[in-house]
Formats: C-alpha cells, structure tokens, sequence
C-alpha cells in the first residue's frame, strides 16, 4: 500500500518529529475528516507499505534524518513556485528550497522526486512574462535532478476565494500560452512536464495529461512492478492518480499560503497547531473515550519484479 502524507498538511516542513516519531514507533492513527469519531490505526513497517509519498514546500527538516526510512521506497513531491511572502508567507526563501530540492535528489534518486510548480495563477505582479522567466530559471537550476515537473491551474474552492478574494481563473488563452511555453522551456532541460486534472487540452504541446502519481510513476520511482487492486478511489474527478491512505489533518499546515484548499483560516490552523503533540500517534490531540479505532486493511504492492526503465 502506499502512506500518503502530503494531501492535507505539509509534515516533512512542519511535523517531521513527529513523524520520524511514528516510523519509530511504527504506527500512526488517523482521524476521520468527515466522521471524527472514527479513527484508523495503520502500521508502518515495509512488510505492508510498498512507497511513503510526501507533498512538501520544505523537505529540509528531513534531509539529515533520511536514514531513518532508508527502508522504505519513497516517492517525493516538491512544490516550488515564484510567488512571494505575501502569498506564501512561512515558505522558506526559494533558493533555499531549491538547494534542499538537489541534496533530496542526490539522497533519494531523481526518479523519487517530482518537482511541482502549481498552482499557477496570474496578476499583475505574477504575469505570463514573470513565470516564463521564473520556471526557465528553476529548470535550469534542477536539470539533472529530476525528470518531471507537474503543473496546474488554481482552483476556486470557496476556501480560496475567502482567502484570496482577489485571484482569478486562468482563461483558456493563458492556460494554453502556457502550457505550450512550459513544455519548450522544460524540454531544452530533459524535464518532462505533466499536468494535473486540467483535461486533454494541453496535450498537443507535448505536457503529459496521463497524471502526477500514477502506477507508472509510482514504479519508475521505487524500481519495481505494482498489482494494485482494481477500484481503487482516486482523489477527485478527472484523476488517474493512485490514492494512498493520508495520515495528515485539515487545517494543520504551517506554510500559510493563501491559495490552500486544505485550510479553513488562520485561527484554526494556529488552533490545531497548538494541539500537536510529537508524542501522540494523532498529528493532533490524543484519543478519545468515545473513539472507535479500526485496524487498516494493508496488503502489499509490488510484486518482487524489477521494472526495466
């Protein structure tokens, strides 16, 4: 099965104790977002988890603890775009995070790590102009330690739109601009761009619309075949994406960017940050009497098959 850390909060950036704490410890408890009363206990041991994935704008607070999972294959998303303080205010200098981003690669492998520039959005300040110049840089900087760079466009959730009152959809013209320009850009550096949930209509610039985490990608990272069961849900519609259980919780990340769909406001977030304890299997809290906690059905993926690219 594949442990999913990075849908709801960033925990390499803001919970990596803790984290390092429950591989230690070799299980983690999660509460249910819609039904808190139910809570699912998984095990963390390589017998059942075939890849951890992790989500994160600052793999940093991990880099020197890597050995700790060095049993476990990993597959890492790194996110890393051009905007400012005022839009991502607790993410650390860029540079910075591009430096991490090399020594991630040099640790893990290029084949593990995903570079992400998303989401994309336009204004006065971040015009068509700023992010070709900006993603041009980046490319050039990380050619050689990744082979792919996952893009899309921001979404409107009503978490954003109170947050971020000001942004706009990205019109079709722009999308299109871009995606064309991105996939030139990324090619002169044998990075391959793909998409995430933005249909087929950039397909003909060459980005790739098959998905971000796939069983394809998922096995070119970890260098072995995967059987995963048929039905598996995917995280939403237009995703071919493999979902793996998240261990993270709404309303728990730290970086405070304020196009996030995984945070209601500031108050809560700093509420529920607060409830962290680096002891408890809980990203938050502790168990309740009234909890009803179940095992996690946990099966293996790979099939002991080396894949051959």
């Amino acid at each position: 099965m594949i442990i999913n850390t990075g849908m709801r909060t960033d925990i390499p950036a803001c919970y990596s104790d803790w984290f390092f704490r429950r591989i230690r410890e070799k299980y983690v408890l999660v509460r249910n977002p819609y039904y808190p009363q139910q809570v699912t206990r998984y095990r963390l041991t390589p017998d059942v988890v075939d890849c951890l994935a992790f989500c994160t704008k600052n793999p940093e607070p991990m880099l020197g603890r890597l050995d700790e999972i060095s049993v476990f294959p990993q597959f890492w998303f790194v996110t890393i775009t051009p905007y400012g303080k005022e839009i991502e205010p607790q993410v650390p200098d860029k540079r910075k995070v591009l430096e991490s981003f090399r020594v991630l690669s040099e640790k893990v492998g290029k084949r593990a790590v995903s570079w992400r520039y998303d989401p994309i959005f336009l204004s006065d300040r971040y015009s068509l102009s700023f992010h070709m110049e900006a993603f041009e840089t980046m490319c050039a900087y990380l050619s050689g330690y990744t082979d792919q760079c996952v893009i899309s466009f921001i979404d409107l959730y009503a978490k954003t739109k109170r947050n971020f009152p000001e942004v706009r959809p990205v019109r079709k013209e722009e999308r299109l601009c871009i995606g064309k320009e991105f996939a030139q850009i990324a090619g002169k550096y044998q990075i391959r761009v793909r998409s995430c949930c933005e249909g087929t209509e950039l397909a003909p610039y060459g980005i790739d619309i098959s998905g971000c985490m796939t069983k394809e990608i998922l096995e070119h990272a970890v260098g072995m075949e995967m059987q995963i069961p048929g039905g598996k849900k995917t995280p939403r519609e237009g995703c071919s994406c493999v979902l793996g259980s998240d261990i993270g919780e709404y309303n728990t990340c730290g970086n405070g960017c304020i196009y996030c769909y995984a945070n209601e406001n500031k108050d809560l977030v700093q509420k529920k940050m607060r409830e962290h304890d680096p002891t408890s299997p809980l990203l938050t809290g502790h168990l309740r009497p009234e909890d009803e906690v179940r095992i996690a059905k946990q099966e293996k993926y790979c099939t002991g098959q080396m894949t051959l690219f």
